[in-house]
């Protein structure tokens, strides 16, 4: 897959593959391998291993390379497989030697774990990995507020294989503002906050948007992604009034549920326990119930 080709291919449905545990706090392949499944049988075909919705920062180095390994063994041919890396420089490129060797067409770097952040040092964390692996395609993921036009141009300009975009600041207004003084068509921009804020995003010119709900109800995500890419909002927006309470369950205590939720669904579907790690935690009984009554609205149970 080309770089160009990949370009191309982010502007869709980003699904986040969550990582289910088994009784023994190991990850469960078989769930896992049915999980994929379920989101490239619903027509979703850009899949990212090891993202938040996956745990990332609970996971292990041998469970990292086993979120990879198993998402390439279970996802259709001709799919795009995004592999989640980050920490420290030299463990995130570690991570995307492997992914690279193991059939990932392109990363997604994590935002830096660090409590004190500057925009020229961000710069240069994602100009490192990515010069770390040339033929890959790389997508930074932005939660930073403070990141101007100029920070992506220096990037982008030392980086070809920069594709794109996972730009999750929770301000759709500075999203447009930055896109249009990078360029909008100059790479794809992806809405990292799903489903609740793809319309909005879309509306200031996102080409795509990640989502964990994905892998629950594919179908949903999937019409969405067409709607907003036909420019039929309305139709979008039934979606939106559809999944506005699941997505509400996820944010809840400054989402803390985010994972939560998404395993519980799962879980109640018969796709893995819904079990996560600490320092999340299992839905309350009360939410538990939503969700089960959510499912049956939206025909799975």
């Amino acid at each position: 897959m080309t770089l160009d080709e990949i370009k191309q291919r982010l502007a869709d449905v980003v699904a986040i593959v969550p990582t289910p545990f088994n009784s023994e706090n190991a990850i469960d392949a078989n769930a896992h391998r049915s999980v994929v499944g379920r989101l490239t049988d619903g027509g979703i075909s850009v899949l990212t291993a090891n993202g938040n919705t996956s745990e990332f920062y609970t996971l292990t180095e041998a469970e990292i390379q086993q979120g990879v390994t198993l998402t390439v063994e279970a996802m259709a041919e001709g799919s795009l497989l995004l592999a989640g890396v980050g920490f420290d420089i030299d463990t995130a490129i570690r991570q995307a030697h492997f992914a690279r060797d193991h059939g990932a067409h392109a990363i997604m770097i994590h935002q830096p774990v660090h409590p004190y952040v500057s925009r020229q040092g961000w710069v240069a964390y994602n100009r490192i990995i990515a010069e770390a692996v040339p033929e890959l395609g790389v997508v930074p993921y932005v939660r930073n507020p403070l990141l101007e036009a100029t920070d992506f141009n220096v990037l982008i300009e030392a980086c070809p294989n920069v594709m794109g975009v996972k730009y999750s600041v929770p301000d759709p207004v500075r999203f447009g503002t930055v896109a249009r003084e990078v360029g909008i068509e100059r790479i794809t921009w992806i809405a990292g906050l799903a489903e609740p804020a793809a319309p909005g995003y879309a509306a200031m010119g996102a080409h795509g948007f990640t989502s964990g709900l994905a892998s629950i109800a594919p179908e949903l995500s999937r019409t969405m992604s067409d709607s907003l890419r036909e420019g039929d909002f309305p139709a979008a927006m039934e979606i939106w009034d559809s999944v506005r309470e699941f997505e509400q369950v996820r944010a809840e205590q400054g989402s803390a549920d985010n994972v939560s939720a998404v395993k519980e669904a799962l879980s109640q579907l018969g796709l893995g326990r819904a079990d996560v790690r600490p320092p999340g935690a299992r839905l309350s009984p009360e939410n538990r119930q939503r969700v089960a009554r959510i499912l049956e609205t939206w025909g799975l149970l």
